[in-house]
């Protein structure tokens, strides 16, 4: 899926130049992976992406709204194939963000954004709304296809569907980003297929009310 730039309000004068975002997107990535989120300037990006410094402040309103558009292209990348299956679907997925992450840019931009997170609460909020909601469309893509083969049952409550939306996004965005960058383990097409197992195991679970204590699954006590 092609990247692209970071929306912005209607305005009058000359339009945005699509290759002038991604270059100041490019240099942004480069820019943390030399210097470190601390060192990061945007005039170091402008010198680095060719343009004035004014460019930048026209489009983005500080470091942090550029930091994170700089990384939220980077997962657009990703794509949900249609291989047949819930299971093929799913690896090929895993093992595509496992790729993206391999790459430095990926890396240290994720965590550099994830970290400064952790003290600026706008920021985690620009980050759900920009990277995680962004990338929940995988999630709800493959469910909907799963839905239509029969592999998964329908969810007809809309809270409850959303809510296991998010709960396997969490445990596959969650399980890959830590094997790959907490833990610095491969994940190859082995783990990718033990991973999906163990997760379709229990999807059809999530998608089942919640049982009261001391009932049995299918209702009886």
């Amino acid at each position: 899926m092609p990247s692209r730039p970071p929306a912005e309000p209607t305005r009058s004068g000359r339009p945005r130049s699509a290759a002038a975002d991604a270059a100041i997107l490019e240099a942004t990535r480069a820019s943390l992976v030399d210097l470190g989120w601390s060192k990061l300037t945007m005039g170091d990006v402008a010198t680095r992406a060719g343009v004035a410094k004014t460019t930048l402040y026209r489009r983005w309103a500080g470091k942090n709204e550029l930091v994170v558009d700089a990384v939220a292209v980077l997962f657009d990348e990703l794509e949900l194939p249609d291989l047949g299956s819930l299971a093929a679907d799913v690896q090929a997925v895993v093992l595509q963000f496992a790729a993206l992450l391999e790459r430095p840019e990926t890396k240290t931009s994720l965590m550099a954004v994830v970290a400064e997170s952790t003290r600026d609460e706008a920021l985690r909020g620009r980050i759900r709304d920009s990277i995680v909601a962004r990338q929940k469309r995988l999630v709800l893509r493959g469910r909907e296809r799963a839905q239509d083969r029969g592999e998964l049952p329908a969810e007809p409550d809309p809270a409850m569907a959303a809510r296991t939306a998010d709960l396997v996004f969490d445990v596959i965005a969650g399980a890959v980003v830590h094997r790959a960058l907490v833990s610095a383990e491969p994940v190859d097409t082995d783990w990718a297929r033990r991973f999906t197992l163990l997760l379709l195991s229990g999807l059809g679970a999530a998608a089942q009310p919640a049982l009261t204590a001391g009932q049995k699954p299918g209702g009886s006590v």
